[in-house]
């Protein structure tokens, strides 16, 4: 099994009890940082957002065969009050749990059951190298994403694109996609490229200092819609086999000048930081 193979076995057996990110990671065999970008990865939820949606997921189901107490079903859940139950509750399936029970259903798309994740892996990938990367000054355009809501990073890139080789003191034509400042349930994405310094930016630019660092670096001419099944393979197969460890640190894309962002195609790397 893999470490989020054995994470979802884990949250599965666990969720209706008071587990987090540590217990999770532990029973995955990995460091906390490790898990919370590989569960991403391969399963598109953050490992709290997953634990939340299948709590409330199981309270829709109890509702809708008719629970008569909300507020057992609200605790039962996780949840400390009808109030805070039932704003979670609504903003995930757009009804109240009143309205829930009274209707006998919930709706299809909102809910999320055990989760059966792609476990497909891209073959034979290895780093093409490993690099003591040196200190990086990155602007841009900034998000904060859920592992959720990360699908739509694409949008962020077609913001910034009108600025690409504009910004000021940018070093070169290369971009830097940028996950950084991880919490138990999001991260901030960059959208960007190198620059000299910060000096001449103005507020719209997001900006990063990126300390020297151990990279493993994964090359690849694949097209970028495989970005993902890449991603998901480093995290989840070739990590955890390979003796090194995963720092705590920014993750990042590197798209060289031969990458055309019309097309997706030519080619693109996956800088991933590595305790020396």
């Amino acid at each position: 099994m893999t470490p989020v193979q054995k994470a979802i076995w884990y949250i599965e057996s666990h969720y209706f009890k008071d587990i987090g990110l540590d217990d999770i990671a532990t029973a995955g065999g990995v460091s906390r940082f490790h898990m919370s970008r590989a569960f991403a990865a391969a399963t598109g939820h953050s490992v709290t957002g997953y634990i939340r949606a299948r709590r409330l997921t199981d309270a829709a189901h109890a509702l809708a065969k008719g629970a008569p107490d909300i507020l057992a079903v609200a605790l039962d859940a996780g949840y400390g009050s009808h109030e805070a139950f039932t704003r979670a509750f609504r903003d995930r399936f757009g009804q109240t749990p009143e309205e829930v029970r009274a209707n006998g259903s919930v709706s299809q798309p909102q809910r999320l059951e055990l989760l059966k994740m792609d476990e497909t892996f891209v073959e034979n990938l290895a780093p093409s190298r490993f690099v003591d990367g040196g200190p990086l000054l990155i602007a841009g355009f900034g998000q904060r994403y859920t592992s959720e809501t990360s699908l739509a990073i694409p949008s962020l890139w077609q913001r910034f694109g009108p600025h690409f080789g504009s910004v000021p003191g940018q070093k070169n034509y290369v971009g830097y996609g940028v996950c950084h400042n991880f919490d138990d349930d999001s991260f901030e994405y960059i959208a960007g490229v190198e620059v000299k310094d910060f000096s001449d930016l103005t507020s719209e630019y997001s900006r990063l200092r990126i300390a020297p660092q151990r990279y493993a670096v994964f090359a690849t001419t694949d097209h970028i819609s495989m970005i993902r099944r890449i991603t998901h393979t480093v995290w989840s197969k070739w990590l955890p086999t390979s003796g090194h460890e995963a720092a705590d640190g920014p993750n990042f894309e590197l798209y060289p000048e031969t990458f055309d962002p019309a097309t997706g195609n030519g080619g693109y790397e996956l800088w991933i930081p590595i305790k020396s």
